[in-house]
C-alpha cells in the first residue's frame, strides 16, 4: 500500500530550503566582507582564521547532539528555537566593536545552526513518502546548501558594498523571524521517541572530540608539523572520539548509531561529501581573496564573479536525480567528483601558459560547480537512501558534519598552505623589519600596508604581494584536486555496480 502523500510537502520543502539557504550562506558570506571587517576591527592573523572558521567548527561539533535532541524534543520545536538563537547571535555581531565579540557571535550562530540543520532532512524524510519525490527533495536540499555556500560571497558583496560588513549579519534577523512565523504555521512536528536516559557522556565526548579534531588540524596548518599544541589537540581528538565510538557501539540506545558506517554506500557517500567540501571550501576562500587583493575587485564585483560556481551547482543538482535513475550511482557520483578534480586543476594548468585571468578562473569555477552539484547530490541521496527511517537524524547529522567540517578544514589546512606558499614566493621588498613582518603575515596585511604608503610604492607593494599570492594559490588548488580524485577512486572501487537510490539501498 502506497503511503498517503502530505499535501503540505512542497510548502514544507520551500520553508526548509529557505532555512538551509540562510545557514549555508553564513558559512561563506564573510569571505567578501572580510577585508572591510579586517580594516575596521584589525584582528590578528589567528583571530582572522577563527572569525572565518568558528561558525562551521561549532556547528559541526554540535550536530550529533542536536540530531538526537530533535528526536526527543521534536524537530520542529528545535528548528524554531535554533532560529531564535540565530537571530540573537546576528544582532550581537552587528553591534560588535572588537574581534573577540565577532568570534563569540559566530560561535553562537554555529550553535543555532546546529539545532536547525538535522531537523531539515529529518522533516523531509517524514513528509516525502514517495521515493522519487524524496530523491528530488534531497536534490533540492543539496542544491540549496551548496548553492548557498557559493552564493554567500555574492550576497555578502552586494550588502557590504553599500552598508559595511555588519550587513552580512543584519540580513539574518528578518529572514529568521519570517521562517519562525511560517514554520509555526506550516511545518509538521515529528520526533523519534528514544528509550533510555539522555547520554550526557556521549554529548561531552562528541563535542570535545570534534572541536579538538578541528582545532588540531587548524593549528597544524597554521603552526606547521613542529607545533606541539596541534599534536596535543589531535591526540585529545583521537582518544576522545575513539572512546565515543566504542561507547556508542556498546549502548542499546546510542546518541549516534555508529554502525551506519558499516554500510558501504553510506560510508563512501559521507567520505565523498567530506573530501569534496574540503576542496570547495578552500577554493572559494582563496578565490574571493584573489579577486579582491590580486585583481582589485570590490566585494560586490568579487561576489558576482563567483556566479559560475553556484549556477553550475544548482543546475546539475536538479538534473542529478534523473541521471541516478538511468545510470549506476557509482558512475554518477564518480563522474561528478572527476569534474571537481578538473575544475580545481584548471587554474594551475592554465597558469603554466601565461598570467591567470578571470576568463580562465570563470571556466574553472563553472566546471567545479557542476562537479560539486552532481557529486554531492548523488552522495546525499545515496547516504539517506542507505539509512533506516529510525536513524535519519543521525544520518543527517553525519552528512551535515561532513559538509561543515569539510569546508572549515579546507580553509584551515589548504588556506594555511596557500599562505605559506605566499610567504615563500614573496620577494625581498626592502621594507623595515616591522613592516616586512606585517606584509609576510598575510595578503590582507600586505594590502593594508600598501594602502598606507604614498605614491607608487603602495601600488608596487600590492602588485608583488598579489603575484606571490597567485603563485601560492594555484598549486594549492592542485593539492585540493587530489581529494575528489581520491573520492572518485573509492566510489568506483567500493560502491556496488548496480546500486540504485531506492528504499532498499540499506
Amino acid at each position: 500500500m502506497t503511503p498517503q502523500r502530505d499535501p503540505r510537502r512542497w510548502a514544507v520543502l520551500a520553508i526548509l530550503s529557505g532555512s538551509l539557504l540562510l545557514i549555508a550562506m553564513d558559512t561563506t558570506i564573510l569571505n567578501v566582507a572580510f577585508p572591510s571587517l579586517v580594516a575596521d576591527l584589525r584582528p590578528s592573523s589567528v583571530q582572522q582564521l577563527w572569525i572565518i572558521d568558528i561558525y562551521a567548527l561549532v556547528l559541526s561539533g554540535l550536530l550529533v547532539t542536536a540530531g538526537a535532541l530533535g528526536d526527543r524534543w521534536g524537530r520542529k520545536r528545535l528548528l524554531l528555537i535554533g532560529f531564535g538563537v540565530f537571530a540573537l547571535a546576528s544582532l550581537l555581531a552587528v553591534f560588535a566593536t572588537a574581534a573577540w565579540q565577532v568570534i563569540a557571535a559566530r560561535a553562537l550562530l554555529g550553535a543555532g545552526g546546529a539545532t536547525i540543520m538535522p531537523a531539515t532532512l529529518s522533516i523531509l524524510r517524514k513528509v516525502f513518502t514517495d521515493a522519487r519525490e524524496r530523491a528530488l527533495a534531497y536534490a533540492v536540499w543539496s542544491a540549496v546548501f551548496g548553492g548557498g555556500m557559493a552564493l554567500g560571497p555574492v550576497v555578502g558583496g552586494l550588502l557590504v558594498e553599500h552598508d559595511g560588513w555588519q550587513s552580512a549579519f543584519l540580513i539574518n534577523i528578518p529572514v529568521a523571524l519570517v521562517i519562525i512565523a511560517l514554520g509555526l504555521w506550516i511545518l509538521p512536528e515529528s520526533r523519534q521517541p528514544r528509550e533510555g536516559r539522555w547520554d550526557w557522556w556521549g554529548v561531552g565526548q562528541s563535542v570535545v572530540g570534534m572541536l579538538a579534531l578541528a582545532g588540531g588540524i587548524k593549528q597544524l596548518g597554521k603552526g606547521g608539523p613542529a607545533d606541539p599544541v596541534a599534536w596535543a589537540l589531535l591526540a585529545v581528538a583521537a582518544v576522545t572520539l575513539t572512546v565515543f565510538v566504542r561507547r556508542q557501539l556498546r549502548l542499546a540506545h546510542p546518541l549516534l548509531r555508529v554502525r551506519l558506517f558499516a554500510s558501504r554506500p553510506f560510508a563512501i557517500a559521507a567520505a565523498s561529501i567530506f573530501l569534496g567540501m574540503i576542496a570547495l571550501g578552500s577554493a572559494l576562500f582563496l578565490i574571493t581573496q584573489w579577486f579582491q587583493y590580486g585583481e582589485g575587485y570590490s566585494p560586490l564585483e568579487a561576489g558576482i564573479r563567483l556566479l559560475p560556481a553556484p549556477l553550475g551547482l544548482v543546475l546539475t543538482s536538479l538534473v542529478t536525480p534523473a541521471l541516478m535513475h538511468r545510470l549506476p550511482i557509482r558512475h554518477v557520483m564518480g563522474g561528478g567528483l572527476l569534474l571537481m578534480t578538473a575544475g580545481l586543476s584548471l587554474p594551475w594548468l592554465l597558469q603554466l601558459s601565461g598570467p591567470l585571468g578571470y576568463g580562465e578562473v570563470a571556466v574553472a569555477l563553472g566546471v567545479l560547480g557542476c562537479g560539486v552539484g552532481i557529486a554531492t547530490t548523488a552522495a546525499s541521496v545515496t547516504l539517506m537512501a542507505a539509512t533506516p527511517a529510525e536513524d535519519v537524524s543521525g544520518a543527517a547529522a553525519v552528512e551535515e558534519t561532513c559538509y561543515e567540517l569539510g569546508a572549515a578544514m579546507g580553509v584551515a589546512v589548504l588556506g594555511s598552505i596557500a599562505t605559506a606558499l605566499y610567504r615563500v614566493n614573496l620577494p625581498d621588498l626592502g621594507l623595515a623589519a616591522d613592516t616586512a613582518a606585517s606584509v609576510h603575515d598575510s595578503i590582507g596585511e600586505a594590502a593594508r600596508v600598501a594602502s598606507s604608503l604614498t605614491g607608487p610604492a603602495g601600488a608596487e607593494l600590492l602588485s608583488r604581494a598579489a603575484d606571490a599570492f597567485t603563485s601560492g594559490m594555484t598549486p594549492t588548488f592542485l593539492m585540493a584536486a587530489a581529494l575528489p580524485l581520491a573520492a572518485a577512486a573509492l566510489t568506483w572501487a567500493k560502491i556496488p555496480k548496480n546500486l540504485r537510490p531506492t528504499e532498499d539501498a540499506h
